[in-house]
């Protein structure tokens, strides 16, 4: 039996380097090593990994005689990795539509959004598979593109009636669509527009399903 290895104190003091860095400003790291309580040399030393992933940049001010003092500050490119609440504005976008022009605004808008969203993934379709792509293949093509969104997606096709099926583990826009039906209604809208008019939802996980699965069935 061997012991567990304990858990690397790097991404902790990575994030610890950043929130300062946005709270504060620029540093130098001896100042954020003694804001933080860390080593000053643990704090170089990550400073370098994280200006070479993009996430800090490094400027050199010079402030009289001797070697130039180097400041670090974040970068666009981290503001990823800090706390968001997009699901909660989009949410109340959402309920600012209903407010403005009720239920017939909201199936428009996102009837326009599904109409976007379709034009991405079909340009994404052609690019990927040749026109006459068997419907199998292009339901793999779709459930990659949609698992790449977030929607731990998969194409399944049955061995025994030979369906095919994309199935959709997680709900990208969950608090949207649970507020109300338009979502959902543009999405198999948008899947029919694709694959044919022949996509039926089987299971949905606003009923109480484990995941949204639309059977495809081949056009004509």
């Amino acid at each position: 039996m061997t012991d567990a290895s304990p858990a690397s104190p790097e991404p902790a003091l990575r994030h610890a380097i950043l929130v300062h860095l946005r709270r504060s400003g620029a540093g130098s790291p001896d100042a954020i090593a003694a804001a933080i309580g860390a080593s000053r040399s643990g704090v170089a030393q990550q400073l370098r990994a994280l200006e070479g992933a993009g996430l800090v940049t490094r400027t050199a001010v010079r402030h009289g005689v001797g070697r130039p003092r180097h400041l670090y500050d974040v970068t666009d490119e981290a503001q990823g990795l800090f706390p968001s609440n997009y699901e909660g504005l989009a949410s109340g976008l959402v309920a600012a539509i209903v407010e403005l022009g009720g239920d017939q605004l909201l199936d428009d808008v996102m009837a326009a959004r599904s109409r976007q969203a379709g034009a991405a993934l079909r340009e994404a379709l052609a690019a990927a598979l040749p026109p006459d792509a068997p419907l199998a293949d292009r339901v793999r093509e779709l459930a990659r593109l949609q698992d790449g969104l977030g929607y731990l997606a998969e194409a399944q096709v049955d061995g025994e009636d030979g369906a095919v099926r994309l199935v959709q583990h997680n709900c990208a826009v969950h608090d949207i669509a649970r507020a109300n039906g338009s979502a959902c209604r543009a999405e198999l809208a948008m899947f029919r527009d694709l694959l044919g008019p022949g996509v039926e939802r089987e299971c949905h996980i606003l009923d109480g399903d484990r995941c949204c699965t639309y059977r495809v069935a081949p056009p004509g």
